[in-house]
């Protein structure tokens, strides 16, 4: 079993929000998945992300695979991180 951390789609037609899921690559984009780790709100101004990050980072750490979208969104969710901190 491939397990892949990808977006899970949800809202109402132009108004989308979609959650962070660890899912088995041969499930639907919106079918079963193993865990929620995150959500993404685009239509937030700034856009709103949130990550479990230890959760993340286990399912990484036993060979998960982001997607290129899900890596992107981690990328900023650490620097904005970083910025509120210091």
């Amino acid at each position: 079993m491939a397990v892949r951390i990808r977006l899970q789609r949800f809202g109402s037609k132009k108004r989308p929000y979609y959650r962070i899921v660890s899912a088995d690559s041969r499930a639907k984009r919106d079918g079963r998945f193993l865990e929620q780790v995150g959500t993404y709100d685009p239509m937030q101004s700034p856009h709103k992300i949130t990550f479990k990050q230890d959760r993340y980072d286990y399912w990484v750490s036993v060979g998960a695979q982001p997607s290129d979208t899900v890596r992107s969104l981690f990328r900023r969710f650490k620097n904005d991180a970083a910025k509120a901190e210091g």
